[in-house]
């Protein structure tokens, strides 16, 4: 593991110290939401940078509004359609 020295202002640390957890995990978190959220990484690489299920994270994504299905409506429809001739 690498370990990186990240200068933070005064404002943003405290910020991060206010979820009730180490900042150095307040920080991992929000760093591999992001990349998730980007699609840089796969839920299940995140799952497992953030020590958790594949599942558990789908969950933990969605409730802070990071959708696991980035389709646009033409590609939802057109995956609706493929499954209903199933």
């Amino acid at each position: 593991m690498s370990t990186i020295r990240l200068d933070l202002e005064e404002d943003l640390a405290a910020l991060l110290q206010t979820a009730n957890q180490p900042v150095q995990r307040t920080a991992r978190e929000l760093i591999v939401l992001e990349l998730y959220r980007r699609g840089s990484i796969s839920s299940g690489k995140a799952a497992q940078l953030l020590d958790m299920s594949r599942w558990e994270f789908i969950r933990h994504a969605s409730r802070l509004g990071i959708a696991f299905f980035d389709m646009t409506e033409e590609e939802w429809q057109a995956e609706r359609l493929q499954a209903e001739t199933v």
